[in-house]
């Protein structure tokens, strides 16, 4: 399995009904795209103030390389996508196997 982590930090402009709605996209991928197997949605509520501003994270797994392969060119992905890009000030993503 592959785990995909991406920490997120968004644009002081970005409007919390649209950050909503991206977490809503992101939580229908295992619907919608065969080899997700789960997606975690999550606010960063660390007491340690060491997230450098990254507010939110998603974790999303990946039955296998394939699946992770399906995703990154599916047409799902490419509408989530556009939609996120708008929001976002930055990403962090880091993949990896277990």
């Amino acid at each position: 399995m592959i785990r995909h982590i991406l920490l997120i930090k968004f644009k002081h402009s970005a409007d919390s009904s649209k950050i909503d709605k991206l977490s809503t996209l992101f939580e229908a991928m295992p619907d919608k795209v065969e080899g997700v197997i789960s997606v975690e949605w999550g606010l960063n509520d660390s007491p340690e103030n060491k997230n450098k501003g990254y507010t939110h994270s998603v974790v999303m797994t990946f039955a296998n390389e394939e699946g992770r392969q399906n995703y990154l060119p599916h047409p799902e992905h490419e509408v989530l996508k556009a939609f996120f890009r708008p929001l976002l000030e930055d990403i962090i993503v880091f993949d990896y196997q277990f």
